[in-house]
């Protein structure tokens, strides 16, 4: 088979090459919206930041068979558009569900004991004066895990150890979370009495903008959100109004809706005080990105074999 490579990471290409030794590879930096036709392409590896692989982009692939995204998320591709071609999309279901939930606790620690500004203070003119970084406990506060599948799970534990009541929501109950003590509710009680609520959630039409105007506006006065998920699930301009009213305290925010230019709104989150942005990097640990090239690998050899592992279902409407 023909593969196409699409990667921004030099080092993917070296790994990949030793361990798919023979095959015909190419890889490209450039979006799938840049890549130029290629009738011999059979199988298309992406990632999250190659653009929406849609039928436009599979037109230029007429033989192609297998779409692979080095992600668990596969919202990037037209999903429907893939089936209807007989093209089998996969993806890696489980590469970072300790690495994300770790992340996730990252950015409220660093918002709850204000570690962005404390070290900013040390290069000011006065470094030890501690006056305006007064952070708070996580011990005894209560957190919303929206979400519970293996990330949301992992939430949960790390919040047990630190002492933390935990509420969930999701539209399956997890035994597992149920048997660490946390309690379900439905979405508005959990947001009103979640002194943080941490996003786990996949992006689907049935979480886009999950956390509305409607949503964020029933939130506990002061509550911090963290959103490690994907940026859509949460409506921007709404959580811009929510900060700027004082329902929520602050953001952490791993992803945005418009993670390819810098928009207004995107703007206006980087200059806010209270909220702290990261660039998608929430999966990106030695670790996991070694788990994402062997199971795309695995993905791969295993397409070829005739035995596909890893399979997105195309879900009934």
């Amino acid at each position: 088979m023909k593969l196409l490579y699409c990667t921004k990471v030099a080092d993917e290409e070296r790994v990949v090459r030793e361990k798919l030794n023979g095959w015909d590879s190419v890889f490209s930096e450039a979006s799938v919206v840049e890549l130029q036709a290629d009738s011999a392409v059979e199988a298309l590896s992406v990632f999250v930041d190659s653009g929406k692989v849609d039928a436009a982009v599979m037109d230029k692939f007429p033989a192609l068979k297998l779409i692979t995204t080095r992600s668990t998320g596969y919202d990037h591709i037209d999903l429907a558009e893939a089936h209807k071609r007989g093209v089998v999309v996969c993806n890696v279901p489980a590469y970072g569900v300790h690495t994300v939930a770790e992340f996730a606790f990252a950015l409220l620690l660093a918002l709850s004991r204000k570690v962005v500004q404390a070290h900013e203070r040390m290069h000011s003119a006065v470094p030890f004066n501690q006056q305006g970084l007064t952070g708070f406990d996580l011990s005894g506060k209560t957190i919303g895990v929206v979400g519970t599948g293996s990330i949301g799970f992992h939430a949960v534990k790390i919040a047990t150890g630190f002492g933390m009541r935990v509420l969930a929501y999701d539209v399956v109950q997890n035994e597992r979370v149920l048997a660490l003590g946390a309690q379900y509710l439905p979405l508005q009680e959990l947001l009103s009495q979640s002194d943080v609520v941490t996003l786990h959630v996949p992006y689907m039409p049935q979480t886009h903008h999950l956390l509305n105007r409607e949503a964020l506006s029933a939130c506990k006065r002061g509550a911090y959100l963290i959103n490690t998920a994907r940026g859509a699930v949460v409506d921007t301009d709404a959580l811009i109004e929510a900060l700027d009213a004082g329902i929520l305290a602050g953001a952490g925010l791993d992803v945005l809706e418009n993670e390819t230019e810098l928009i207004e709104s995107t703007k206006k989150l980087l200059a806010h005080e209270r909220v702290l942005l990261t660039p998608h990097v929430a999966f990106d640990t030695a670790e996991a990105v070694q788990r994402i090239l062997d199971t795309t690998i695995e993905n791969l050899e295993h397409f070829v074999a005739g035995t596909p592992v890893n399979t997105v279902a195309l879900k009934a409407a």
